[in-house]
């Protein structure tokens, strides 16, 4: 805890998600003065059942709607900006894209118009990107000096999202850094058709962990609690010259396929008899990503705190509690 939140007056979109609810919870142990930006509220989700949604403040819209967003920051006299709202998963974006450039797209430019609106209120933004935005590349692992080349849907969304905002810091002089984040995971992520909750879920029933592809993607796997605290201090370090304006990876540098991944969950579960259900169906998703931290490290000096299995520990743990379902 460093203080520097204490009655900091903070706008978080998403803040219903699985990332938005633990930074949001982070910043209410240091003091900040959340306000949120909820399109539906889910009983469900951690800013609810954590309580948390009765300690912010609760601007109920979408980030289609500019004047929602402008009367956010205007009225509530917003310093600081996580914009972490967007449409998450790449199954859907595939099936129906259009929801997907309306919030991603559009959510972003209005998201930053109305911020360059009230710069006089809005001192630091930060956007939500991700390591979709690259593309696939020849280059492995990414860095930050890579084109953004996004083809399907989602990428195409995350790219689009991530220029609009340099665009902003370079044209406008916008406060903005972009955070481009590996596959995040961690307690609150109810969305089934992700590989870890999906996975802990079907263990904890007994059943066989679906796999969507043929098992040999590779993916970074990281915390929502590194994520979390790597968004925080992104926004701490803003004020630096070598911040302001630019992208940084955050990673745990540690890349796996989807299958040795499952295999570390169904160990640390002892559910290794569950042979997984290998599908092969997967659409629109890029076969090998993962990235370099090594901006991340030397600028902000920053590094993660979770190794996987300390990670997928504490995840474990928590989708136990959601399910009700008792240590083995």
């Amino acid at each position: 805890m460093t203080g520097h939140w204490t009655d900091r007056r903070v706008l978080v979109t998403g803040a219903t998600g699985m990332v938005g609810s633990w930074l949001v919870k982070d910043l209410l142990a240091e003091d900040a003065s959340v306000v949120a930006l909820v399109l539906d509220a889910d009983p469900q989700s951690e800013l609810y059942r954590s309580g948390d949604i009765r300690r912010v403040t609760v601007v109920d819209g979408a980030l289609e709607d500019f004047a929602t967003l402008e009367r956010a920051l205007n009225a509530h006299e917003i310093e600081t900006v996580f914009h972490l709202g967007a449409q998450a998963l790449v199954g859907v974006a595939h099936r129906s894209p259009l929801g997907t450039f309306e919030a991603n797209i559009r959510g972003t430019y209005n998201l930053l118009e109305a911020c360059r609106r009230h710069r006089d209120v809005v001192r630091r933004v930060v956007v939500a990107s991700s390591d979709k935005a690259y593309g696939a590349q020849a280059r492995l692992p990414y860095v930050e000096t890579l084109p953004l080349e996004g083809r399907h849907p989602y990428e195409v969304s995350k790219t689009c999202a991530d220029l609009i905002a340099q665009s902003y810091a370079q044209t406008y002089g916008l406060p903005v850094a972009i955070a481009r984040c590996g596959n995040v995971y961690g307690g609150g992520d109810l969305n089934w058709s992700r590989i870890v909750p999906g996975t802990v879920r079907s263990l904890l029933r007994g059943e066989r962990p679906v796999i969507r592809s043929d098992g040999r993607y590779v993916r970074d796997y990281f915390y929502v609690k590194d994520a979390a605290r790597a968004y925080r201090r992104l926004a701490e370090q803003l004020d630096d010259p070598r911040v302001r304006g630019e992208a940084f990876n955050f990673s745990t540098e540690s890349p796996m396929t989807v299958l040795e991944l499952v295999q570390a969950i169904q160990k640390l579960m002892d559910r290794a008899h569950l042979a997984p259900d290998v599908r092969g169906t997967a659409e629109g998703e890029i076969r090998s990503q993962y990235l370099s931290a090594a901006k991340a490290r030397e600028v902000l000096a920053w590094e993660p705190r979770y190794d996987l299995e300390a990670g997928l520990r504490e995840t474990i743990a928590w989708y136990r509690a959601f399910l009700g379902r008792a240590e083995p």
